[in-house]
């Protein structure tokens, strides 16, 4: 049987779904989060948001792996800006802040994917809990989509680099 959503639940949920949906307008529109768009900037504010809140929730009364991926996610997030502007890092740069941003998209949706295939369909899961097949398959997709979306991202900042 399926716990029922907390209201803090309901709330990070919805604030949860604000980074996804900027992030997937800025991938299709960008080709990446562009943190100086206004979709890079939702993006930003609602990861936060999405990560305060979820220290709320918690199934262990603590600190979970959930919490430590969204500290993880901001991180990578809120260190990609400022990445782009250290010289040091030559050519890599734009690169390694994509790739900062791209990642804490990736990390979002992380416990996101467990959530949900745990939880929906009501009455029915897809899932019985995270430790489940489904979830374990479901999060590889997740890191296959991950690795090709950078890749293309990658290919994306190199043409725009070199013509």
């Amino acid at each position: 049987m399926t716990r029922p959503l907390s209201s803090l639940g309901i709330i990070h949920t919805v604030i949860s779904l604000l980074p996804l949906g900027a992030a997937l307008y800025s991938f299709f529109r960008f080709r990446g989060i562009e943190t100086e768009t206004r979709s890079g900037r939702i993006y930003l504010a609602g990861l936060a948001l999405s990560v305060v809140t979820s220290f709320g929730l918690s199934s262990t009364g603590g600190l979970n792996p959930g919490h430590v991926l969204g500290i993880v996610a901001l991180i990578a997030a809120f260190s990609a800006p400022l990445v782009s502007r250290m010289q040091f890092l030559g050519w890599t740069r734009p690169y390694l802040s994509a790739f900062g941003l791209s990642f804490s998209c990736f990390l979002l949706l992380v416990p996101g994917i467990a959530e949900t295939v745990t939880r929906l369909p009501a009455g029915q899961p897809f899932a019985s809990g995270p430790q489940d097949p489904v979830v374990g398959r479901l999060l590889l997709s997740w890191l296959v989509i991950f690795i090709i979306g950078f890749a293309l991202q990658a290919r994306a900042l190199r043409a725009r680099s070199t013509g």
